[in-house]
This record gives C-alpha cells, structure tokens and sequence, in this order.
C-alpha cells in the first residue's frame, strides 16, 4: 500500500515532494525551458521558430529562417545563460539550432 504524505505542509511543499517522489523534474524542466525559449525571444523570433526540445542538457531550436538562425549562432553562450536564470537553475548548458 502506499505512504501517505502528512496532511500538514503547504501545496507547494506537497507538489514538490510528489514530482521527486515520481521523477518528473525532467519534464518539468522541458516545458520550462519551452516556457522561456517564448517568453524571452519575442514574437520576431517566435515567428520562426518551428520547435523547441531539451535533450539531456541540450537545447534543440529548429527554425524557419536561416538569416535568423545564423545570427542567434553569434549570441549562443547569452541565450543559455538568459534561459538558465529565467529557469533559476542551471538545465541548458549547450544550444543546438537547426
């Protein structure tokens, strides 16, 4: 039979310890990641971007516009650090755009 958890703590706590107890912080972190890849290229970017996955530690962006592609080459190590502090911890070290 399984534990039960205490009644006593808050939702958070209660959320955080069923995600550890079901490993599910990998695909937490991916539709974070997700989250961010939108919230903090803008609708410009957005525009061409065709999907996003997280592998491992890799970022995978597949995009439209290969202009697009060739100048977010330029700025790779900014667009990790830019997703791992809206993340607030380190989940991407490497960007890989296709």
């Amino acid at each position: 039979m399984a534990k039960r958890l205490s009644n006593e703590g808050t939702i958070g706590e209660v959320l955080k310890q069923f995600i550890e107890k079901n490993k599910l912080q990998s695909g937490m972190d991916k539709i974070d990641v997700q989250d961010a890849w939108k919230s903090l290229m803008g609708n410009g970017v957005n525009t061409y971007t065709k999907e996003v996955v997280l592998k491992g530690s890799t970022l995978y962006v597949s995009l439209t516009s290969a202009v697009l592609r060739q100048e977010l080459s330029y700025g790779k190590e900014k667009i990790i650090k830019m997703i791992n502090e809206e993340i607030g911890k380190e989940v991407v070290t490497d960007v890989i755009l296709r």
